[in-house]
């Protein structure tokens, strides 16, 4: 079985505090994946609280988004509809920095249960949170394999994007 990750596609990041034109352009590529997709699906939110701006996260980028419990944090709707209308059994992983040690702790697990024979990750920012989770589970488990659909992916502006995807490349990552 294979497993789907789907890295931060919240309101914020698409069309609310920090989303992009290339943000917006990934969500209906992404729709017909997850549509024709048949595996786990994992999902990871990123979650701050209302002290974001006195983090060094919010020291560093000053602009403030993913409040829990605010509909910038939600998943953009058009995704999670296409991941109910299918049928699917998720799993939503909030995650309060760049990268998730429980979602890979639990990929951990799936192919220690024999469960998963690789994974695939799309989202936002590519430059940002598919690679820091890209590389934890890289770093965590060598010898699975781990694509990422550039398609499917966007980052905090096209150069960054594509920086991040030959980075990846470059760690065995291979870029759809």
């Amino acid at each position: 079985m294979d497993v789907l990750v789907i890295v931060d596609v919240q309101n914020d990041f698409v069309s609310g505090a920090l989303g992009t034109k290339e943000a917006e352009a990934i969500i209906e590529p992404l729709v017909i994946k997850i549509k024709s997709f048949d595996g786990i699906i994992l999902l990871t939110k990123d979650t701050h609280d209302e002290n974001y701006l006195s983090t060094q996260e919010g020291k560093k980028l000053p602009v403030k988004h993913c409040i829990k419990g605010a509909s910038g944090w939600e998943i953009d709707s058009r995704i999670m509809k296409a991941i109910e209308e299918k049928g699917f059994d998720y799993k939503v992983f909030e995650k309060d920095t760049f990268a998730s040690l429980s979602l890979s702790d639990h990929i951990v697990k799936l192919y220690n249960e024999g469960k998963i024979r690789e994974i695939e990750i799309v989202g936002l920012c590519t430059d940002i949170c598919v690679i820091s989770n890209a590389l934890l589970v890289k770093a965590m488990l060598p010898e699975l394999p781990i694509r990422v659909d550039a398609n499917c992916c966007a980052g905090v502006t096209p150069d960054s994007h594509q920086a991040a995807l030959t980075t990846m490349r470059s760690c065995q990552i291979e870029i759809l």
